[in-house]
C-alpha cells in the first residue's frame, strides 16, 4: 500500500451505487471552490486548509526548542485541556508511542511521563495525578483560548498552586506554557502578567480543528514523537485533496460523498471500527470533529466508536444483529511496529496449533476480513480505512483526510461546519446553577 490513508468503499455497493456517488459529484466541485476561495458558512474558520503548507518554520523551530527545554526540566508534563485542547494530542500520543509509555524507565521513554488533566471535573482524577507526580519535577501546557472554560480552568488554578507552592512564583513560572489567543482572553492576560512562554491559537482554527497548530505541536514535540513528520504527512494530505475535487481522485471527498449518500438512505449512525488499540483516541478525536461539525440543526450522522476485536464480544452483538440504521467505517493499519509469533509448543491443549509461526498481524487482519464479511452479511453497509503504519507521517495524513472530509460533509448537509452553538446549552444551566455571576436569571 502506497499511501499512508487508502479507502475501500465496494461494500457499500448494495446499497449506494459508484452512479448514486457520483451524482455529488457537480455539488462537491462548488463547495471545493468555495472552500479555496475562504467563502461559505464558517468561513473565517478555514485557517486549517492550508496550515500544514502554510505554517512557518520559524514556529515549528521555537516549538520544537520549547518542548526540548521542558523535555530537559521535567521528569512529568501535564497538559491541561478539553476537546479540541486534549483530544487530539492524545490521539496522536496512543498512535505513535508505546501502550505503556509512562510505565517505562527513563532510560527507554521517548520524553518525560505525560498526563492529561482539564478534561473533566473529578477531584478523585487531580488528586490521583497529583499523587503520580509525588515529589517529582513537574511542568505543564495549559490550552484555552479563553481562559474560562471551566474544566480546564479549574485543573490550572489547582495545578498552578500546586507549582507555586512548590517552587514559587519564579520556578513555578519557567514550568507553565500557555497556548491561547495571541491578544486577548482571561489566559492570555494572565500569562502576560506572570511572563509566561506562550503559543498562539490562531483565530481562524476552531479547536477541534488545531491539532496541527502549537495546540497539538508542542505536547506532541514534549513527548517525544517527530512533529516534523506528521505535518510532512499532512501536508502530502493537503496537496493531494486540494489539487482536485474528483470523487475518482480525491480521497476525502470520496469518503465524505459515501457517508453522505449513505445517510440519505437512512443510515443515520457511523460507527467506527478500529482493528488496532493504538486506534483508540483517533477515535475519540474523529467524533469529536465529526460530532461537533454536523450534529445541528437536526441533521447529521451520530459518530460512534468500537475497538475490535475487543468490543466484538460486547458490542458486536448490537452490530450482526441490532437496528438497521447504521453503516461501518473499519480502521486498519498495515503494519504494527512490532512483531509477533504464536510460538510453538509440543502439547496442543489450547487447540492454538494451526497458528503457530504466525503473526498476530496475521490473525489480526483475519479477523477484520472475517468480520466485515458477518457485519455485511448481516445487513451493514461498510468501508475500509487502510492505514499504511503508525508512524507520525501516516497520522499527519489521517488528520488532515479527516479535517477535510468532515468539513465537506458538514457543507453537504448544509450546515455550517465549524460552528457549536448547542454546546452552550448545558454552560449556561451549570452556570446559572452554579450562581455564576451575570447567569442568575438566565
Amino acid at each position: 500500500m502506497s499511501e499512508p490513508v487508502f479507502l475501500d468503499i465496494t461494500n457499500i455497493s448494495t446499497w449506494v451505487s459508484e452512479k448514486e456517488i457520483a451524482h455529488y459529484q457537480d455539488t462537491v466541485d462548488t463547495l471545493h471552490q468555495r472552500m479555496e476561495k475562504g467563502e461559505g458558512p464558517g468561513c473565517d474558520f478555514l485557517g486549517w486548509l492550508h496550515l500544514p503548507s502554510g505554517i512557518s518554520g520559524d514556529l515549528v523551530e521555537r516549538v520544537k526548542q520549547e518542548a526540548e527545554r521542558l523535555r530537559s526540566l521535567a521528569d512529568v508534563f501535564i497538559c491541561i485541556g478539553i476537546g479540541g485542547s486534549y483530544l487530539g494530542t492524545r490521539a496522536a500520543l496512543g498512535f505513535c508511542g508505546h501502550a505503556f509509555e509512562n510505565q517505562l524507565s527513563p532510560e527507554k521513554r521517548k520524553g518525560p511521563e505525560v498526563y492529561f488533566a482539564g478534561q473533566n471535573i473529578s477531584s478523585d482524577h487531580l488528586a490521583d495525578l497529583l499523587d503520580i507526580v509525588g515529589d517529582r519535577s513537574l511542568a505543564v501546557n495549559v490550552i484555552s483560548k479563553s481562559g474560562t472554560t471551566t474544566e480546564p480552568a479549574i485543573a490550572f488554578r489547582i495545578l498552578k498552586g500546586h507549582l507555586e507552592k512548590r517552587y514559587g512564583p519564579e520556578g513555578a513560572r519557567e514550568r507553565i506554557v500557555a497556548t491561547t489567543d495571541q491578544q486577548r482572553g482571561a489566559l492570555k492576560e494572565l500569562a502576560d502578567a506572570e511572563g509566561y512562554a506562550t503559543f498562539v491559537i490562531p483565530d481562524d482554527v476552531g479547536g477541534r480543528f488545531s491539532v496541527l497548530t502549537p495546540v497539538g505541536l508542542l505536547p506532541i514535540a514534549v513527548a517525544g514523537h517527530s512533529i516534523d513528520e506528521l505535518l510532512a504527512g499532512a501536508r502530502g494530505m493537503e496537496s493531494q485533496t486540494s489539487a482536485t475535487s474528483s470523487l475518482a481522485d480525491n480521497v476525502a471527498y470520496r469518503y465524505a460523498a459515501s457517508r453522505h449518500a449513505l445517510y440519505q438512505k437512512g443510515k443515520t449512525l457511523e460507527v467506527m471500527s478500529g482493528f488496532h488499540p493504538s486506534l483508540e483516541y483517533v477515535l475519540e478525536w474523529w467524533k469529536q470533529l465529526a460530532g461537533e461539525s454536523e450534529g445541528k440543526e437536526g441533521k447529521g450522522l451520530f459518530p460512534a466508536s468500537v475497538l475490535f476485536t475487543t468490543d466484538l464480544h460486547s458490542l458486536g452483538q448490537w452490530v450482526q444483529e441490532g437496528q438497521r440504521n447504521l453503516f461501518e467505517t473499519f480502521v486498519t493499519v498495515g503494519r504494527s511496529g512490532r512483531e509477533m509469533v504464536v510460538p510453538e509448543f509440543a502439547s496442543d491443549a489450547d487447540g492454538l496449533g494451526y497458528l503457530e509461526g504466525k503473526t498476530l498481524d496475521f490473525i489480526n487482519e483475519k479477523a477484520y476480513k472475517g468480520t466485515m464479511a458477518a457485519h455485511l452479511d448481516g445487513g451493514v453497509p461498510n468501508m475500509t480505512l487502510k492505514l499504511e503504519d503508525r508512524s507520525p507521517r501516516t497520522l499527519g495524513a489521517l488528520f488532515y483526510f479527516f479535517e477535510r472530509a468532515i468539513a465537506m460533509s458538514g457543507n453537504l448537509l448544509g450546515v455550517n461546519p465549524f460552528d457549536q452553538p448547542g454546546v452552550e446549552f448545558y454552560k449556561r444551566n451549570m452556570f446559572r446553577l452554579l450562581k455564576k455571576p451575570g447567569f442568575e436569571e438566565d
